[in-house]
């Protein structure tokens, strides 16, 4: 099963990449506009996204939209001392930021600017490749599975954001993947069932 999940990474990573400057920009557009319009962050205030990278979309429009709503923004931070999870971390635009050491730009490491995973209404992530089942195929470090292993989806919405060119038939997923409970892309918001009733 790992040959043919890298090789479906390296497949969907290559046609993210493969989108022009354009393409990436109405994208941006059309998700961002896509998050606006469902009720799938109603009533949420403290919202976990991410910066793009690697051609996944990019959440800026829609991160500046939160702000001046009043939100509050929060991006994932390489865990120091955990190897292989994630802290998030407060984001606005005096945030100082740093890279990590693939070289994404993550808030600087502050205690106080911490918000527990579990006490986020909704986390925005990104992946590499989705089906309609809720099925997401990450990069392969597994930073978000673990991390998420231990939150309360009844409490946590989690939300894949991807391209339309990255949407599989049928993806094949290990035990420890974790579903989501819908998946944004520029066209269309699947929904898996039950997961946001």
């Amino acid at each position: 099963m790992t040959d043919s999940r890298n090789a479906l990474r390296q497949r969907f990573r290559t046609a993210r990449r493969e989108l022009s400057a354009a393409q990436q920009q109405q994208a941006a557009q059309a998700v961002c506009q896509q998050l606006l319009q469902s009720p799938l962050l109603k009533d949420a205030r403290r919202i976990g996204a991410y910066l793009s990278n690697d051609g996944e979309v990019d959440l800026s429009p829609f991160i500046q939209h939160l702000w001046q709503q009043g939100h509050s923004v929060y991006l994932p931070v390489l865990h120091p001392v955990c190897q292989g999870h994630l802290l998030f971390l407060d984001y606005h635009p005096q945030t100082d930021m740093v890279a990590n050491r693939f070289g994404i730009p993550e808030p600087q490491l502050r205690c106080q600017a911490i918000c527990p995973t579990h006490a986020l209404d909704v986390i925005l992530t990104p992946l590499v490749a989705f089906d309609r089942q809720g099925g997401r195929l990450g990069m392969g470090g597994g930073y978000y599975d673990r991390t998420l292993a231990g939150v309360d989806t009844e409490q946590s919405r989690f939300i894949g954001i991807a391209h339309d060119c990255q949407q599989a038939d049928a993806l094949p997923m290990a035990a420890w993947d974790i579903p989501m409970a819908a998946i944004v892309t520029p066209s269309q918001i699947i929904t898996t069932t039950g997961a946001l009733a």
